[in-house]
């Protein structure tokens, strides 16, 4: 019996030497992590901007007259077509003043007439004569000026567009300049967007690598816009306070979907020349910092605070932070601690991004 229980204690100690013996190689057994360096290569971004969108002509109908409003011919959201009446505003006292200038050059025509016959039996000198013919000219500028007055009670459209909002109603009091509505031609618009000083820079001096002007627009509701703009002008000088320069592109709007005054994002692509790109899974953030791991010469991981320029699909374009050369930890970022040694395997850079869903164009 004492034999057995000896062999019993014998066997249980030999099984937790063992196991002991496991546990200790597990625990020395040392993680390999993948590491691998930034790419230099040149690539091209996406890069969106705010932008406001105008009609390529927006005007302001106002009165030439003063008058009360006798005629409202459209409504608001019409759309209307060039020489078309929009308003009338009384014209009784304009077609008065024309009935009046009518008169005055008939009653000058006449005088001249007589002073001619006249004249031509010396009866009254050539003087006379021209004075009349002074008269008339002076009586047919008045009837041209009345005629234009009483043209201008109605207000008609000078192209065609979208009428806007209408403040005033029927039979008011309209004064000379008062404002009737608003006039917008959509068939195009323009899109207005800033865009900052390195990047115009790189637009103006790698023209070639931008292939084409085209830019799209990302409209309001976060869907892009059917039509393809192209970049037009660019102011010519820059904003003192924003440090930002103004681009225009025009938009085809064929359907009339855009509107003045509407809002959206213009996508711009840029060539980016010697970027430095990384995976994004490399990083890892803290308070909206983002930070990789460099592996030293040690072997140690160090955190590294880097700046992003610009976002790529699954890739990062790194401003400052980290150098071509540099060993940066591929995978265990959310494992490793900083000032930890690790056990590393490098992998070429060119293949880690090619091994990704998407990569740099």
């Amino acid at each position: 019996m004492i034999k057995r229980v000896a062999s019993g204690i014998a066997l249980s100690v030999l099984l937790l030497a063992v196991s002991c013996n496991k546990k200790k190689e597990e625990k020395e057994e040392v993680t390999t992590y993948p590491v691998t360096s930034p790419v230099v290569m040149d690539t091209v971004i996406n890069k969106e901007y705010v932008a406001q969108i105008q009609s390529v002509k927006n005007i302001e109908v106002r009165a030439q007259e003063k008058g009360f409003l006798e005629k409202i011919f459209v409504d608001e959201g019409q759309y209307v077509q060039a020489g078309q009446t929009l308003f009338r505003i009384m014209p009784k006292l304009y077609q008065a003043e024309l009935l009046k200038a009518k008169a005055e050059v008939e009653q000058a025509s006449i005088e001249l007439k007589n002073a001619t016959t006249l004249a031509g039996n010396n009866i009254v000198s050539k003087n006379e004569k021209a004075m009349a013919k002074a008269k008339l000219d002076a009586a047919n500028a008045e009837m041209k000026l009345a005629q234009i007055h009483l043209s201008f009670t109605d207000i008609k459209a000078p192209f065609s567009g979208i009428i806007n909002r209408i403040p005033l109603k029927l039979g008011s009091l309209v004064d000379e300049g008062d404002l009737l509505t608003s006039l917008s031609d959509n068939t195009s618009i323009y899109t207005y967007f800033n865009v900052s000083e390195p990047e115009y820079l790189s637009y103006q001096t790698h023209a070639a690598d931008r292939g084409s002007n085209q830019v799209s627009l990302i409209t309001a509701n976060g869907e892009t816009y059917s039509q393809k703009g192209e970049i037009q002008t660019i102011e010519g000088e820059f904003d003192n306070e924003t440090g930002n320069i103004a681009f225009r592109a025009k938009f085809p709007n064929p359907d009339k979907l855009l509107r003045n005054g509407e809002t959206g994002k213009v996508q711009m692509t840029m060539p980016v020349h010697n970027a430095l790109i990384i995976p994004q899974k490399v990083t890892y953030e803290i308070q909206d910092q983002k930070y990789v791991f460099v592996i030293d010469k040690n072997g140690t991981a160090k955190s590294r605070n880097i700046k992003i320029a610009y976002e790529l699909p699954d890739l990062y374009v790194v401003s400052s932070g980290i150098s071509k050369g540099d060993q940066i930890l591929l995978e265990g970022v959310q494992k490793v601690k900083d000032d930890q040694k690790v056990k590393t395997k490098f992998q070429d850079p060119k293949k880690v991004l090619q091994s990704l869903k998407l990569k740099a164009e």
